[in-house]
């Protein structure tokens, strides 16, 4: 056994594997769902939170109560989609904190339940825009803050990126996108020492979700293909963002974490 690891290292070595403190984040789509949860995970561990999305009150609310929390936030409405936009949160985030260490791709929409037969190349061009062109643009232009002290990026997948749902071609089609984009971001920032992972959620309780929440039969079918046999808890996938940018996962790059309650072992 290593001296880190003898027993009476233990505590000092628990404490420093998830030690992100003074770290600092930018998080897009941090003003509801999975991104305000992640945010607020992040926030907990003393890490510094620069929040990003299109609502600046949604912004705005969410780090009023951040900062009630104690946490050191600044904020930047953004279309992620826009290059502009994603180069002006860059220089905000790093006028505010003077660095960057970790950012978080969780910015998303999928508005559309149609099959591909029924959608648009406006609607497909829409979700391409946001949900992969704009985690490009946030790593291309965020990632090389990073390159010389290394840190974490992670861009948030899905379960829709390694299997189909059924009327979500497009949803689909960009999710498997960002998954295939980190892999090879994780090959040619290695030498950077920047991690680049995917965070690959199922079902979660979110108001993006409450349709389903609402509709018994639809939401017994997602509980019955869940082995876990519920949606996700919000603290369920900041506790997953936490691992990702922390020492802990020192040694992981390149991969998804699913975090769906088992969906996708059957």
């Amino acid at each position: 056994m290593s001296d880190d690891l003898a027993p009476h290292g233990l505590g000092a070595f628990a404490a420093s594997m998830f030690d992100i403190r003074d770290k600092v984040a930018i998080i897009t789509g941090a003003g509801r769902g999975l991104g305000r949860a992640i945010t607020f995970g992040l926030a907990a561990q003393g890490v510094k939170v620069f929040l990003a999305g299109r609502s600046q009150k949604t912004l705005e609310a969410a780090a009023g109560e951040l900062e009630e929390l104690g946490a050191e936030v600044g904020l930047q409405p953004t279309n992620v989609g826009d290059e502009d936009d994603v180069i002006a949160l860059k220089d905000a985030a790093l006028d505010r904190f003077g660095r960057v260490d970790i950012l978080v791709n969780n910015a998303g929409i999928n508005p559309y339940y149609l099959p591909a037969d029924r959608t648009d190349l406006s609607q497909w061009q829409e979700l391409i825009d946001v949900n992969l062109t704009g985690v490009f643009l946030c790593c291309r232009h965020i990632g090389p803050a990073m390159f010389g002290h290394g840190g974490s990026i992670i861009n948030m997948s899905s379960i829709a990126g390694q299997v189909g749902l059924g009327r979500a071609a497009a949803y689909c089609a960009t999710k498997g996108g960002v998954e295939m984009l980190t892999r090879d971001l994780a090959i040619d920032w290695a030498r950077h020492k920047v991690r680049v992972n995917c965070l690959a959620p199922g079902f979660f309780e979110t108001d993006l979700t409450e349709g389903i929440q609402n509709n018994p039969a639809l939401s017994d079918k997602i509980n019955q293909q869940t082995l876990l046999g519920r949606m996700g808890r919000l603290e369920e996938i900041a506790g997953a963002a936490v691992f990702l940018a922390s020492p802990a996962a020192s040694y992981m790059t390149g991969q998804t974490l699913c975090v769906d309650g088992g969906w996708l072992a059957r």
